[in-house]
């Protein structure tokens, strides 16, 4: 049976402030520069989500778009839009780098999406910086009980 990729695109606008207590107020600047900003700074951000499969012989589709744009809707575009990302408890311990944004959107999504059809994801920060990540479940799972204990 033939398989294909799928990517959908989303967006959502949020604010951040890039910051970590492990640095000074002096490391965090010279880090961190303009975003480490007090106030804080927003972005309007783009996310790709992949997802892989076998194409379906009734409907020549890898999946229902529906489906996944309501998933995705509910599981990331509800939190994160017109958020502080500083606020969300995700973030209680991490800084809200686009890597670390990247890795949560995966780890969502991945208990939501059917097992082993979640390839990619990826989120546009800015005009010059993206990150994706495609990773596995049990990856993410440990990366997340290291952060959080």
């Amino acid at each position: 049976m033939a398989q294909a990729t799928v990517t959908r695109r989303y967006r959502f606008c949020a604010a951040h402030r890039l910051h970590t207590d492990l640095l000074s107020p002096e490391e965090n600047c010279a880090t961190f520069g303009k975003c480490n900003n007090p106030n804080g700074h927003g972005h309007n951000y783009v996310v790709f989500v992949s997802v892989t499969g076998d194409i379906d012989p009734t409907t020549h589709q890898v999946l229902d778009g529906q489906r996944l744009d309501h998933m995705v809707e509910r599981i990331v575009v509800q939190r994160f839009d017109h958020r502080d990302l500083n606020e969300d408890v995700e973030f209680a311990n991490q800084t809200t780098t686009g890597e670390n944004l990247v890795l949560l959107i995966w780890n969502l999504l991945v208990k939501a999406i059917p097992e082993g059809r979640l390839a990619k994801v990826g989120v546009i920060e800015t005009r010059d910086n993206y990150f994706e990540y495609s990773g596995s479940a049990e990856g993410v799972q440990k990366e997340y009980e290291v952060r959080h204990g």
